[in-house]
Order: structure tokens, then sequence, then C-alpha cells
């Protein structure tokens, strides 16, 4: 599918061709006009075209035109944003399962919703697409390795309680290593920083970041991450920092806000603390990754968050595809169209 707000041209100095379409116009009234006053050609064309109506005879020309304003467009090089199936293969799911997941301003709570919700979207995802599980507490760790296998992630999720802490960077830069295992992501430089030790290269799949080819944010549609959040950190790296690198590896984030932005006051280990949805953290956070951010108000809401996320990740928009060829065929379909018809009702080509 193609979008028409994004069409462009690779070489639009070309366009200035199109000025023969006035042309082509006027030669065409001038043809007209010569025929109209050789009487006895117009007699003729009188009695062999004596059927045809007025709408026949606007036609043909209106095709021709059509025709040749197509192969004209076609010598630019047109390109367009096109819709098609992406090749994602692999979806982490990151949890957070802080303490303010109990809160119970979604009900029952943010973490059995959540639980829920993350269940549904498992069991809504083609068969070949690699789910990991990856839960945010004090320390992110991974729950579920990347599997097809929807038993063993279902109790995995199941599995989830709250715990202390929340560090969303180290969960973050613990889904994106689970996500691109061959990119030797250095996890354990980002989370914990010495000064005394010099940081081991990363390196981009399989190249060196001096010789890799820069991806631009988004551009990996093999692999999205999906960070369900109230978007409050308070142990770890800097949750940005971690959207920052995975952008650098054109991974996605889409990111869920749990919660409401005026929060509940939650009792955690005998103390009382209000949590609250941080939903510009979390909008950061996607969009410096190319995600996007939806918000979770109730419970029901966020099952159907995770069934638009699905289809999101069924489809990717591509980077701008040429489309010359659609533009000559059509343009020489609507020539031969006007010739043919043409023939027909006037036995002439013009």
């Amino acid at each position: 599918m193609f979008e028409s707000t994004a069409l462009s041209f690779l070489w639009p100095r070309l366009l200035w061709l199109l000025l023969a379409v006035p042309l082509a116009v006027l030669l065409y009234g001038g043809i007209v006009w010569r025929r109209r006053v050789a009487r006895p050609v117009a007699r003729l064309e009188a009695a062999t075209a004596a059927g045809t109506g007025r709408a026949q005879r606007v036609l043909v020309p209106l095709l021709w035109l059509a025709g040749i304003t197509l192969m004209l467009l076609a010598v630019a090089r047109p390109q367009a944003t096109v819709t098609l199936p992406s090749r994602v293969e692999t979806v982490i799911l990151a949890l957070d399962m802080s303490g303010s997941m109990k809160a119970t301003d979604i009900a029952p709570s943010r973490m059995a919703a959540a639980r829920d919700a993350a269940k549904a979207f498992v069991e809504n995802q083609p068969r070949n697409v690699r789910i990991g599980v990856v839960g945010l507490a004090a320390a992110a760790a991974v729950v579920q390795s990347p599997t097809t296998n929807r038993e063993d992630l279902l109790k995995s999720i199941e599995r989830l309680e709250p715990q202390r802490g929340t560090a969303l960077g180290s969960g973050l830069v613990i889904a994106l290593d689970t996500a691109l295992p061959a990119a030797r992501i250095d996890v354990d430089g980002f989370i914990n920083p010495r000064r005394d030790r010099t940081p081991a290269p990363r390196l981009q799949a399989d190249k060196p970041p001096e010789d890799a080819v820069a991806i631009a944010p988004g551009e990996n549609t093999s692999a999205a991450i999906v960070l369900l959040s109230d978007g409050q950190s308070n142990v770890g790296p800097d949750p940005q920092k971690a959207a920052e690198l995975a952008a650098k590896y054109g991974v996605r984030i889409y990111t869920v806000g749990m919660g409401t932005p005026e929060g509940v006051v939650v009792k955690v280990d005998g103390w009382s603390m209000r949590t609250r949805l941080d939903e510009d953290a979390l909008q950061k956070i996607a969009s410096t990754t190319r995600g996007e951010y939806f918000r979770a108000p109730n419970a029901g809401e966020l099952t159907k968050i995770y069934r638009t996320l699905g289809a999101k990740l069924a489809f990717e928009k591509q980077r701008p595809t040429e489309v010359t060829a659609v533009f000559a065929g059509a343009g020489a379909l609507f020539a031969a169209l006007a010739g043919l018809l043409s023939l027909l009702w006037f036995n002439r080509i013009l």
C-alpha cells in the first residue's frame, strides 16, 4: 500500500519534461481544429463516427494524456513509502515487577492486569515468532529466553511477582542483548561502568563499529522490545541511555504505560509511597527508538493495546521504494487503452 504523502523523485530535475503535457494538449487541439476546417474530411468523419457520443470523443484524448503524464513521471524515477509485512522474528517482553505494580489503579492490580495481557499477547502472535520475557526489578533478569514454545512462555509470565526496586535501564539493555545475541553487547559494562577499565567495544551484529554500516533508529525489523511499566526507575543506569543504545542497533521499543498520572498510595515492606505513571519517560524511550507509546488506563484497554501491538509488529513502514515500473506500466496501459478505443470508435489511433 502506498502513502501518497510520501511520494518523491530520485531525479526531480527531469520533471521539467512535464511541460510536454500542455504542449501535447495544444498539438491535439490543433489537429482537431484542422480536421474541422477540412470539410471533406469532416463529413467523412461524421459518417463514420455518427454513433459515437461526446463522452467517447473526450475519453480517448484524456486516456492519452494520462498515459503520457505517467510515463513522463516515470522518467524522474518516483519512489514511495510502502507498507509491507515485516520480518520481525524476535519480540522481547520487558515487564516491570517493581513494588509499584501492586497498585490497584488498574483492577485488580497493575501486575495482574499486566500478566493477563502479556499472556494474551503471546497467544495471539504467529507461531514462528520467538518471544522472550525479561523481568524488571532492582536486578533485571531474563525470565524466559526467546522461544516459540507458548506453554513455557505462559508459565514464565505466571511466575512474575512484584519485587523491590526498579531498574528500567538495566532491563532494557538486557532485553536488547537477548533480542540481538550476535551483537555481543557489553551488558555488564553498561550496567556497572568502572572508571579504571576500558569498556569492551560494542559490536554491531558481525561487524566491528569502524567497518559497520550505520543503522538508523527503527530500521532493524528482525527484533522489537515491548516495555510494560509505570515509567519510574530508581536504581541502575539511565533508561534513556538504554533507549539510545537500542536506537543505534535499529531496534524499536514499544512502551505501555501502566497506571494513572495522579497515582495511588502503595504499601511496600511497611513503607507507604505514592506511585504515579511517568508518561514523559515512556514517551521519550519510544520516540528515541522510533517506537510508539500506549497508555493503559484499565485492564480492558491494556488487552486492546496488545492486540494493536501485534498488528504493528506484523507491518512496518519500510524505507522509500522506487516505483518507476508502476508508473511506466500504468502509463503504457492507458496509452494502449486509448489507442484501442480510438480504433474501435473512430477507425484511427488519434
